[in-house]
């Protein structure tokens, strides 16, 4: 729970949102959460087990409705707030300058994720521009067999000769435009298909 609702503080808080008329739990953590700017916002297991006590003291009574309790003060709780009203006042301004602490920080958080995120985007950026201007070199063909004579030999040159030009093509041909994610998985599935189907050819 933020510091300011210390030392009973909420149960005093939850009279003044109740004085301006009848609301349920989940009424009363919305209040609180838009006072707050969204930067904080009380549990069910904070805000039911006062209201609860409140009920207890008889400065608060529910109606039951549909499953729901809705929650009003009662005379009671009335004259407490108007005995408290110096420490409502004073509460009311350590919230407004909660509110602003919080969102100094938050507004400090936003900027430090902002510039790493910035930062990580240009160091990104930059190691793509320098991988897509190294000059990609396609990998050296395997030895030929020494078996290899007459015209399969021939038939060998050939099949390396198309290898590493497909090879070469590819790279480039990547390495030129910027594919997306999507498209480079469709390039990557494709050439495992080519490659599944030169297995069953040798099989």
């Amino acid at each position: 729970m933020t510091a300011v609702f210390s030392h009973g503080r909420l149960r005093l808080y939850l009279l003044k949102l109740l004085d301006d008329g009848p609301k349920h739990g989940y009424e009363l953590i919305r209040l609180l959460e838009d006072r707050f700017l969204g930067l904080y916002a009380p549990s069910a297991g904070t805000i039911y087990p006062r209201l609860q006590r409140l009920e207890a003291e008889g400065l608060v009574s529910h109606i039951a409705a549909g499953g729901r309790k809705t929650y009003e003060i009662t005379d009671a709780g009335r004259a407490e707030l108007r005995q408290r009203a110096g420490e409502l006042t004073a509460l009311e301004a350590d919230i407004a300058a909660s509110v602003a602490d919080l969102s100094s920080l938050a507004g400090e958080i936003r900027s430090e994720v902002r510039g790493s995120v910035r930062d990580l985007k240009r160091e990104l950026s930059e190691a793509t521009r320098q991988t897509r201007q190294t000059r990609w070199e396609p990998p050296a063909p395997p030895p030929r067999p020494t078996s290899a004579t007459g015209p399969q030999a021939e038939l060998l040159d050939e099949f390396d000769k198309r290898l590493a030009a497909f090879t070469a093509e590819v790279g480039r041909v990547v390495r030129a435009r910027q594919f997306s994610d999507t498209q480079l998985s469709t390039a990557i599935r494709l050439l495992d298909g080519a490659l599944d189907g030169l297995r069953r050819l040798l099989r």
